[in-house]
């Protein structure tokens, strides 16, 4: 197959609620039309699951792999061993060997140190945050000190050269580096259609992250707040970058995802919302797992497709790797599996029927068909139960907001779901996991 354009667009905290097209947008005080056309252009799924948070996320569609073997569970201070390691292959990397050209705009999160910054890790080129957005409140923060805390930068950095500090990150470089990400992603765009090089675009947005603060030309657009004023925003820089991907004529040779890395905000007064879902990100409810997904490749995924089938983000890294010719890595589990015929619409079905979900090394829930069983029990963030004496089980087609436990009618599914479990363990015990923190 002839070597598509991918384009990966990440939103950050966007919960399953807040798009139009998943029954948010004015709804939530924000219409998101540039979002929602785009959906009605491809391919939707209502089951597109991730991880906790941002670093295993991030790491599970880098590596198609899932963060307990790569030690990526959470995020730890600046300067530390956090994110992964280098013997772990990315996504940037493979494509890359494949003849893309490679450029990360955005949110990095999986690692902060010389060896470890996108550049280091298959990216020809990359500008953004290495860390997080919360740290963007540093310098406001009465008592910050930055001889005890590193003081925030906008970095960037080529392949092959150190990374470098660009500049603070204060609250009003948070408010504008959307614009700036998505200035950089279309300038990338334009070099390598002129070039006629195939290109990998990861723009991992800055948006909806708190502090969700809006770019100034947007503060007070929508009289709703700048959540509200942030949501617009985002949906106004999605649909520049697919307004020239049109205007260039690529449309039909560039797959083009957008999608969210967790569950909505869950502190006031960014909250948001998972729609029909419990739960926000840092648990394990349907709230945190389902995110908005939504592909567009005109002349191989049809328009106005709609689908539950159950797709991981570990997909992502399997299936676009195969998509781009790139060879897999065949040294170490992968747990992403090859989507290709799902997404392309030669069958109706995932190839997937379930997965196992970890928050850091607690296996709190495994997902199968329409069932999911909870080891743990935390249906919001920090008001738990802890590790459950007999699991709850759920089905939730028949049950969405898991309120309802019925282990002990449907006790045949432990039989399934265990298999899973008992795989996922052994493979472990084969290629043991990595320990979070560890030195390269």
């Amino acid at each position: 197959m002839h070597q598509p354009n991918i384009v990966l667009i990440v939103a950050d905290n966007l919960g399953w609620g807040e798009l139009g097209c998943y029954g948010g947008g004015a709804l939530r005080g924000a219409p998101t039309p540039r979002i929602d056309a785009l959906a009605r252009q491809g391919l939707l799924l209502q089951n597109f699951n991730v991880e906790s948070d941002c670093v295993p996320t991030r790491s599970a569609l880098m590596t198609g792999r899932h963060p307990i073997r790569t030690g990526c569970l959470q995020s730890v201070p600046a300067g530390l061993p956090q994110g992964l390691a280098r013997s772990e292959v990315t996504l940037a990397q493979v494509l890359s060997d494949s003849g893309y050209a490679t450029a990360h705009y955005g949110k990095w999160h999986l690692g902060d140190i010389p060896g470890r910054y996108p550049s280091d890790r298959g990216f020809d080129t990359w500008y953004g945050i290495p860390r997080t957005t919360d740290e963007s409140q540093f310098t406001s923060t009465p008592g910050f000190d930055p001889s005890v805390a590193e003081l925030p930068h906008i970095m960037r950095g080529t392949r092959g050269a150190a990374s470098e500090k660009v500049k603070v990150y204060d609250l009003e470089s948070r408010r504008r580096i959307d614009e700036e990400l998505v200035d950089l992603s279309l300038a990338f765009i334009q070099r390598n259609h002129a070039a006629r090089k195939p290109f990998f675009l990861y723009l991992p947005m800055v948006h909806l992250h708190f502090p969700t603060l809006p770019h100034r030309d947007f503060a007070g657009r929508t009289g709703a707040g700048d959540f509200a004023d942030s949501m617009v925003e985002m949906d106004h820089r999605v649909g520049q970058v697919v307004d020239e991907i049109d205007r260039l004529g690529l449309a039909d040779d560039t797959l083009f995802i957008f999608c969210s890395d967790n569950g909505p905000e869950f502190r006031p007064p960014y909250r948001g919302t998972a729609g029909p879902w419990r739960g926000t990100y840092h648990t394990a409810m349907e709230g945190s797992l389902r995110v908005p997904f939504i592909a567009r490749w005109p002349q191989k995924i049809a328009a106005g497709q709609v689908s539950n089938e159950i797709v991981h983000v570990t997909d992502l890294f399997t299936t676009l790797a195969a998509l781009g010719g790139a060879r897999i890595p065949d040294d170490r589990p992968i747990d992403g599996i090859d989507q290709r015929d799902f997404l392309l619409g030669r069958t109706a079905r995932s190839t997937r029927e379930g997965f196992l979900f970890y928050i850091k090394n607690d296996l709190r829930a495994v997902k199968w068909r329409d069932w999911k069983l909870h080891f743990f029990w935390e249906p919001e963030v920090n008001e738990g139960k802890g590790k459950l004496e007999s699991p709850y089980l759920f089905n939730l087609t028949r049950d969405p907001k898991e309120e309802s436990d019925v282990l002990a009618f449907n006790t045949w599914v432990l039989q399934p779901v265990l298999r899973m479990v008992q795989a996922f363990n052994d493979s472990c015990k084969t290629f043991p996991n990595t320990v979070p923190g560890a030195r390269d």
